[in-house]
């Protein structure tokens, strides 16, 4: 035990009227949403990076946390640990997620940091048996290190591919030594920052066989977790080709994986990609994809990804809308990847930050629930598609017209429809019912 969270106690659920800040407001893991459990709908994660190896840099600026934990080897490493496990027990937590480089130092060798990152696991899954807290995903930091600088699947050099390969396995290892649900990959460099020196095709070809071989390494080991791929438009590179979620149907599309990958939808990368969070949700279920959330949002005034916790109910709601729908999380959850501002240094501002965003889900979750079982906005959309269960619509749908078929009946009858109105703010003002 550390004493970084000092004279700080177990955050407790109080209600609305409470005015204790280090309070749930809203989120009440045992209260029943739909037949079931808010933990269980919600399955909260802990974001090991931002919330315990981010130092509170900026574009302009370095450190601005002083953690007790920065700057050191092994020890540093095991105090972490030690501090991340009390976070995620005073929240009540139910998972967290790391990459390697949050948990462990980096070695002189692949062999000394993956043994580094297997002492870590270690102390991880004695921590997992005494807290509870279990392991949403693991994934690999390909990003970082210099030698990423020109990708890491999608690097010109084979040796730089060969060294991915090497981590994402072993990273896998310790996720399903771990227990961990689902693994992901996040391509932060895969992509470019100038056509002059990048061979499109080549890289995605290189992009796609690691992705394979990943897949295949799932079913060798016995993983039965989802692997999850994570959409980004750009950021740090100028075009990443895992732009959003229908960029990454296309690719699984394309070399056969669309049906052993899923995605994993950050709502700041959503908004990056000029789209809403709520599409990109509504878009993997539509394409049968759709796996977990990263929670998070972005500061409409910068031109980043700032990972600042959730605050915004409607669009949190529209969002649970969405994923209730399609049958709520499976392996996946919400994970929290967001970050403190630079600006706050205290530990209980790592439980104000989660607090609050655990309340906002709660209420987006009580919010999405309570417009499917009004059923209001649902039969509006069963309406409005109506006209497509007529026998005719059906078999046009089907392939069982050709254009020259349609085209003669829409002039033998004498077809001529009429607009009909698509009631937008009739039904904003329905979901600002429910919010």
């Amino acid at each position: 035990m550390s004493d970084f969270f000092k004279g700080l106690s177990k955050v407790r659920y109080e209600g609305p009227n409470s005015d204790n800040p280090l309070a749930f407001h809203h989120y009440n893991p045992d209260e029943i949403v739909m037949g079931k459990r808010m933990e269980e709908h919600l399955r909260f994660a802990i974001a090991y990076w931002h919330s315990f190896a981010w130092e509170g840099g900026d574009p302009f600026g370095g450190r601005t946390f002083e953690r007790p934990w920065f700057d050191g080897g092994m020890d540093a490493a095991k105090l972490k640990a030690d501090v991340a496990f009390e976070l995620f027990t005073l929240l009540g937590a139910p998972y967290f997620c790391f990459h390697d480089a949050d948990v462990r130092p980096e070695g002189e060798s692949f062999a000394e940091s993956r043994k580094r990152l297997e002492a870590l696991a270690d102390i991880f899954e004695n921590k997992i048996a005494e807290t509870g807290v279990k392991l949403l995903w693991g994934t690999a930091n390909l990003f970082s290190n210099r030698r990423f600088m020109g990708g890491a699947a999608t690097n010109p050099d084979p040796d730089v591919f060969a060294y991915a390969a090497a981590t994402i396995k072993a990273n896998m290892d310790v996720t399903q030594r771990l227990g961990g649900e689902n693994y992901v990959l996040w391509g932060g460099r895969e992509g470019y920052e100038t056509l002059l020196n990048t061979n499109l095709g080549q890289e995605m070809d290189q992009m796609a066989r690691m992705l394979s071989m990943v897949v295949d390494y799932k079913h060798k080991i016995g993983f039965t977790g989802a692997i999850l791929i994570e959409p980004k438009p750009q950021e740090p590179t100028k075009h990443q080709y895992d732009y959003d979620v229908s960029t990454v149907y296309g690719f699984l599309k394309k070399y056969g994986l669309e049906d052993e990958v899923k995605v994993n939808i950050e709502v700041g990368h959503a908004i990056l990609a000029g789209h809403t969070f709520e599409h990109e949700v509504a878009m993997a279920a539509a394409h049968g994809i759709f796996g977990s959330i990263d929670m998070n949002r972005n500061d409409m005034q910068s031109g980043w990804d700032t990972d600042q916790f959730p605050n915004n109910v409607p669009e949190v709601a529209l969002a649970y809308y969405h994923i209730l729908k399609s049958g709520g999380f499976t392996t996946g959850g919400t994970n929290f990847d967001a970050k403190l501002r630079r600006q706050s240094i205290d530990p209980e501002d790592l439980l104000h930050g989660h607090i609050g965003g655990m309340d906002t889900c709660a209420r987006g979750l009580k919010a999405a629930a309570a417009i499917i079982e009004d059923g209001t906005y649902d039969a509006f959309l069963t309406e409005r598609y109506a006209g497509w269960n007529s026998a005719e619509a059906q078999a046009m749908l089907k392939g069982e017209r050709s254009l020259s078929d349609i085209a003669a009946r829409v002039e033998a009858e004498g077809i001529n429809p009429q607009p009909k109105s698509g009631r937008q703010e009739y039904l904003e003002n329905l979901i600002n019912r429910f919010v």
